[in-house]
């Protein structure tokens, strides 16, 4: 499960992030909310989420503040602002953050900021979003599809009509996809072909090669 904090000084906001993330059955618990930024510091360092939703206006602190403070913290930021301009967006960008939405806050945009904030998919069904969750916790390590459903609580079949229903893909090639995904980040920090492809979990570099060409349309040289 995904740890969440909601930090913005309208009540409104909050509500809305909220009310997405449940009715969608996203694998992301709210642990806490601050509406102003003296409290969002306080509760992100006191509760160490893996996901921060940071409104840039709040009284005592701004966002810009808060983010600067965190520095060594290994949360993930989604800005939200009104003030949805390119000077904004460009400093919010240089602080790390991982994305920013404008408010109003549009239901896609905000789906699709939490997609690239954790890396990895979600769907309608409970099920298979416990199955990508586990694949995103364990994409180094081998996988079996009896992990999936045994994660899932489900039979294997099941979770393999899953993949195919909702996400048009195995479950093998899902993990490959996003075992690419990592390793295309890696690559692109400076890492070597076969420190990524290891990193990773792909223990031969013939696969890795295969893979890779097959997800990118290119070689890892190349990429």
């Amino acid at each position: 499960m995904i740890r969440a904090v909601i930090c913005d000084d309208e009540t409104a906001a909050q509500r809305i992030i909220s009310y997405f993330i449940e009715s969608e059955g996203l694998p992301i618990q709210i642990t806490g909310t601050a509406s102003n930024g003296a409290e969002a510091l306080s509760l992100i360092e006191r509760e160490k989420p893996d996901l921060a939703f940071l409104d840039i206006q709040m009284p005592t602190l701004d966002g810009f503040e808060i983010i600067g403070k965190l520095k060594d913290s290994n949360t993930k930021v989604i800005v939200v602002t009104v003030y949805n301009t390119f000077s904004y967006a460009q400093r919010a960008l240089r602080l790390g953050v991982c994305d920013i939405i404008a408010k109003p806050i549009d239901m896609e945009q905000l789906r699709q900021a939490i997609i690239r904030a954790v890396g990895w998919n979600f769907t309608p069904n409970d099920m298979l979003n416990t199955a990508l969750f586990y694949i995103y916790q364990h994409y180094t390590d081998t996988i079996a599809i009896a992990d999936l459903s045994g994660a899932a609580c489900c039979t294997n079949s099941h979770i393999a009509h899953l993949f195919k229903k909702y996400l048009d893909m195995t479950a093998v090639e899902y993990i490959n996809k996003i075992r690419i995904d990592k390793a295309a980040q890696l690559l692109r920090a400076g890492s070597s072909i076969k420190e990524a492809a290891f990193a990773v979990g792909y223990k031969n570099l013939n696969n890795f090669y295969k893979y890779f060409k097959l997800y990118m349309g290119k070689t890892p040289a190349l990429y």
